[in-house]
């Protein structure tokens, strides 16, 4: 059994100010976590990690990072106390392992492996090590996520009914390696992950599912769409749906409760999106609230100060592993 503490035994004191090494340069980690990581203060990014070396020297001309690497333990020797694991999903299982025992803090992308024996070691190691381990559930900290749990946690809108989070974006077959099967796991683990921790999130302990996956628009070798309808402990039901066949990036969450609803549209989007937090109670007049953000940044320093402070930020690894489990659940029931 994995024991999870809510304040971690570190080696050596973290310094004031986090010593970032990126592992993995692909687009994602370019397009959101450098940037964004310019607006935290106190953060610094030391040295990056990529198969390309080349590449990597590109980048760090961009972000003015002094250090590169193509060789992964001459990286996790510079002298950095945190890394960021994102990139090809197959390989998160070694890398985050490897930082671990190099004593590095680690803030890994979805999906952190594709196995659940996997995630249980991934999370022994880090434990053993005394190193944090922070899976990258981007939507939890979302302000306007924060503030429908503490809606429901008041219980404006009564006992729940119904939670739905659909997360639909693009990711044609061309180069991606999103849609082979030996450098990913598909839809549900990335995209999916993300809406069961928010159906968890909001619904409490989920107890039964009844799932579909398919390829709808793209034939590869994994599934470009998944969706499951759930079963929640505590009463009522949520279900999730996410795809990357939708050109028009689309994703919605709404709670339906016996005495309204609460939705929040465009949770994620481009950098400094809009979204907008929607509360229609019964005898009420309906309440729209908008607010632009860099939803990656706010994340940030919400694993900074838990880094620093040796505090765990707003998932536990009890709380991955329950999600994880679901989605193995899920596949069980797809290879039956």
């Amino acid at each position: 059994m994995i024991v999870n503490t809510s304040k971690i035994k570190l080696p050596s004191p973290i310094p004031r100010r986090l010593k970032w090494g990126v592992a993995g340069c692909g687009n994602y980690t370019v397009e959101y976590f450098l940037p964004a990581l310019q607006f935290v203060q106190r953060s610094k990014i030391v040295s990056l990690f990529c198969n390309n070396l080349n590449r990597a020297k590109d980048i760090a001309s961009k972000f003015s990072t002094a250090n590169t690497f193509d060789d992964y333990d001459l990286f996790l020797n510079s002298d950095i106390d945190s890394v960021y694991i994102s990139g090809v999903n197959t390989n998160h299982y070694e890398l985050v392992n490897k930082a671990a025992i190099a004593k590095k803090n680690i803030l890994c992308e979805l999906p952190i492996s594709v196995t659940l024996e996997q995630a249980e070691k991934m999370i022994q190691v880090c434990n053993e090590n005394k190193v944090h381990l922070i899976v990258n559930f981007l939507h939890r900290f979302h302000p306007q996520v924060q503030k429908v749990r503490e809606l429901l946690e008041k219980q404006i809108v009564g006992k729940i009914v119904s939670i739905s989070a659909s997360y639909h974006s693009d990711f044609p077959q061309a180069n991606i390696f999103r849609t082979k099967k030996e450098l990913s796991s598909g839809a549900l683990h990335d995209l999916g992950a993300q809406m069961i921790d928010l159906l968890h999130y909001f619904g409490g302990e989920i107890v039964e599912t009844k799932t579909f996956i398919d390829n709808v628009v793209y034939k590869s070798e994994m599934e470009d769409f998944a969706s499951a309808l759930v079963k929640f402990k505590n009463g009522g039901y949520g279900n999730f749906s996410v795809s990357y066949d939708c050109k028009k990036l689309n994703n919605r969450i709404e709670v339906v409760g016996q005495y309204g609803s609460i939705i929040i549209e465009n949770f994620f989007g481009k950098k400094n999106a809009v979204s907008k937090l929607i509360i229609d109670l019964n005898g009420e007049g309906r309440k729209v609230f908008r607010k632009r953000m860099n939803n990656f940044a706010v994340m940030l320093r919400s694993v900074q100060k838990s880094f620093i402070k040796n505090e765990l930020a707003h998932l536990s690894t009890e709380d991955f592993l329950a999600d994880f489990k679901i989605i193995d659940e899920i596949i069980k029931q797809k290879n039956k």
